[in-house]
């Protein structure tokens, strides 16, 4: 088994849980940015595809392109991350699951682990999120498209970073502005990280049992990028709502889940749902691979020490 929520001292949960976030989130920002551009493009002005989005993106600077409203989630994710392995260590010794290091996990705990763990962390990823994707959506399109009422994409204000947007954000709808789409983060995330943890904590177990002459790192890099693109695979429509819902937060042309899902296929069909799933694939392997392969590493040197 892999070792992760398994320590002796749940705080190295925490401390590993901060320093693989971190080398997650800055390996895959600028497919976040590309995801969220090709979920949030209005129906009248879509890009080609994939490659177009990032063409357009490419042609500015990255503190406006690619890393745009990078910053709070860098710094955040780190916070996020560690509350996440840490409680995932909490409920994984809750069911005893700490004293069986040595054997096959048990599915049904790492599962409900993963999706219990996540309930904290969606109350600051959140409005972290409503930020982050808000900013991104405000990327211009080469050839701006009409909105609402003649309102355009590039006359809408542009923030020049996230307090600015948060600022903006609270002004106009208060905390309910900054919590845009919680619901749905919270049926997105918490089902996605019970498969995440498990279909890593199976692989990483089989492959160290069948591959005993292969680096454990490797094999952490490996199957933490599987586990990430396997657990994006069932909840990519919920993530497509969020992203419209959150990014929504000024004209608010959505009511809520339902009344964004129906809108959004009535438009566009049910394709609409699958926006940005290219940019999600190949994101999800590398930052997962990088998250989970530090995490293990750093959470196995500190139970080493067993300070």
């Amino acid at each position: 088994m892999s070792g992760t929520g398994a320590g002796t001292n749940v705080i190295n949960d925490y401390i590993a849980g901060a320093i693989g976030g971190c080398a997650g989130m800055a390996v895959g920002h600028p497919l976040d940015t590309v995801k969220v551009q090709m979920q949030t493009q209005p129906a009248n002005n879509l890009y080609k595809g994939t490659w177009d989005c990032i063409q357009n993106i490419a042609n500015l600077n990255l503190s406006k392109g690619f890393f745009r409203g990078l910053s709070w989630p860098l710094m955040s994710y780190a916070f996020m991350n560690s509350i996440f392995f840490g409680c995932y260590g909490h409920v994984l010794q809750w069911f005893g699951h700490h004293e069986r290091e040595c054997e096959e996990p048990l599915h049904p705990q790492v599962f409900a682990a993963g999706c219990l763990a996540t309930a904290p962390t969606v109350f600051i990823s959140c409005p972290i999120d409503v930020i982050k994707v808000t900013m991104q959506a405000q990327i211009k399109h080469e050839t701006p498209g009409v909105l609402e009422d003649g309102v355009t994409e590039l006359s809408q204000k542009f923030y020049r970073g996230p307090i600015e947007a948060a600022i903006d954000i609270f002004k106009q709808s208060g905390m309910r502005g900054l919590f845009r789409g919680f619901w749905t983060q919270m049926a997105r995330d918490s089902p996605a990280n019970g498969v995440y943890m498990i279909s890593y904590e199976l692989a990483s177990y089989e492959a160290a049992k069948y591959l005993p002459n292969v680096p454990p790192q490797l094999i952490n890099f490996m199957c933490g990028g599987v586990s990430g693109v396997l657990s994006w695979i069932p909840i990519m429509p919920f993530d497509v709502i969020k992203s419209r819902i959150q990014a929504d937060a000024h004209r608010e042309l959505y009511k809520g889940f339902w009344d964004c899902a129906r809108k959004s296929y009535a438009e566009e069909g049910y394709i609409v749902f699958w926006r940005g799933s290219v940019a999600v694939g190949v994101r999800a392997f590398p930052v997962n691979a990088v998250t989970l392969m530090v995490y293990s590493d750093i959470l196995k040197w500190m139970n080493d020490l067993d300070w």
